[in-house]
């Protein structure tokens, strides 16, 4: 996530909005506003937004109906709820339901920006975990049946509906928060709270505040009592991503909670008991990192009762069509394409590939392919030439016919967008959504092809 972030505001007072604007546009985002939950959706619709900032009380959709749906549509788009102190228990109650976090009314100036902050965190972090297949009817909802991905099946038939401690390991973009999701869904546990932690995208000096919440005047700052994520997933279940992220001096209160159920919150006295069942998720070598002296070795043993190892994409390519058609039914009906699916050369090609980016980088490839292709089917051609040439080891259709019309075309289109581009973003100050505007393109479609075109990193 380069480009500058947006964060939609959804309250019902015109006032209240003005203020989150005008403290939310000092950091380096771009504000959107709505005036209640029906605004907000039809700005999703036409915006990508990366945080929302919603009131639980307005008139037409409340802010609690519209994070039921929010959640429907994209779990991992954090979604902080602002409330009164008479309304924290339902705040609570939202938490449970997904939101990533809540604000209490009056707030605090520095309060605001750090749960925003954090929730910016979170969306950089979750870019590299591919998006869940949503209505799909494949097994645990995820997509493949090669032999290393029955072995994970087999694991979740055995785990999933029990107690147990689970460690998912796997490289970036291989879908953890998938099985993380599995194992919860297919449980007992399934109407309780799911709560998800990106152990990453917390500060250090905050992460015990976050897990095991915090007592009002604990610190400045703290003008009321908060739960952490420990309370809120009471009766359900934990999810701590990058668990090796967790420095060494929290990892010993951690393995308390884990082991004796029990924690005090910070500046508390009483000692609170739950009962979670808890998942962990990491892209680490985590016995290397208890070599190496960053991870406990009892905490490790603690968290490594049963391990499912998600294989990277390179592995497990027979299942690249199968990722490929759902990408394509996907992306028909966002972009408004009838797309019919890949040619074989161009899935000979993505079996080549190396992916290292793993199904994230599957996922984006489809979205540039179906946006751009001129055919009713995506060839070898559409694939970018990191893929079409790297892949097969020869040049790609450029190189090998210096005179083929369609690639010289392409090539010189990509140099004029390119150029158009660059020079939107510098006159704008490479605010992305004032360079959609004078380029006449929507603010999606500009970040497509400042991803596809390389801009994105400048």
């Amino acid at each position: 996530m380069a480009e500058r972030p947006q964060v939609l505001i959804v309250d019902d007072e015109p006032n209240m909005r003005r203020v989150l604007a005008a403290l939310l546009e000092r950091e380096p985002c771009d504000v959107l506003q709505a005036g209640d939950g029906v605004e907000a959706l039809q700005v999703l619709d036409d915006d990508l937004v990366h945080v929302i900032v919603a009131d639980l009380r307005m008139p037409n959709m409340d802010g609690m109906e519209l994070l039921k749906k929010v959640v429907a549509r994209d779990p991992n788009l954090p979604f902080v709820v602002l409330t009164a102190h008479g309304t924290v228990d339902t705040a609570v109650e939202a938490m449970k339901l997904g939101a990533f976090d809540f604000i209490t009314k009056p707030f605090e100036k520095d309060e605001l920006l750090a749960i925003v902050r954090k929730a910016l965190r979170s969306v950089r972090l979750d870019a590299a975990t591919p998006a869940p297949p949503s209505g799909e009817s494949k097994r645990y909802r995820i997509i493949g049946d090669s032999e290393p991905m029955q072995l994970v099946y087999a694991i979740l038939d055995k785990v999933a509906d029990t107690p147990t401690t689970v460690l998912i390991t796997g490289e970036s973009g291989t879908g953890k928060e998938l099985v993380a999701r599995a194992l919860h869904a297919n449980s007992r546990l399934a109407p309780k709270p799911y709560i998800r932690v990106n152990c990453a995208a917390i500060p250090r000096e905050l992460i015990e505040s976050e897990f095991f919440g915090y007592e009002k005047g604990a610190f400045t700052g703290a003008v009321t009592s908060k739960p952490g994520r420990f309370e809120l997933a009471d009766g359900g279940t934990l999810v701590l991503d990058e668990i090796g992220e967790i420095p060494l001096e929290m990892q010993v209160k951690l393995l308390r909670a884990i082991q004796e159920h029990e924690f005090e919150r910070v500046g508390g006295l009483r000692t609170l008991r739950v009962n979670v069942r808890l998942i962990t998720a990491t892209n680490k070598d985590l016995q290397r990192c208890v070599t190496e002296g960053t991870f406990r070795e009892d905490l490790f043993y603690r968290l490594n009762v049963v391990s499912v190892r998600l294989p990277p994409l390179r592995e497990r390519v027979e299942d690249i069509p199968p990722l490929c058609a759902h990408f394509v039914e996907r992306f028909n009906e966002r972009l408004g394409r009838r797309i019919e699916g890949f040619e074989p050369e161009a899935l000979a090609a993505l079996r080549r590939h190396h992916w290292p980016g793993n199904v994230r980088e599957l996922e984006n490839l489809a979205e540039r392919c179906v946006l751009f292709s001129d055919g009713p089917r995506i060839a070898l051609g559409d694939l970018p030439e990191t893929v079409r040439g790297a892949a097969s080891g020869s040049p790609g259709p450029a190189q090998s016919d210096p005179l083929a019309l369609k690639s010289q075309v392409r090539a010189a289109a990509e140099r004029v967008e390119r150029d158009l581009i660059d020079r939107a973003l510098k006159v704008t100050d490479h605010n992305v959504t004032r360079a959609a505007k004078l380029l006449h393109i929507s603010r999606k479609s500009l970040q497509v092809k400042m991803r596809d075109l390389g801009l994105r990193e400048s």
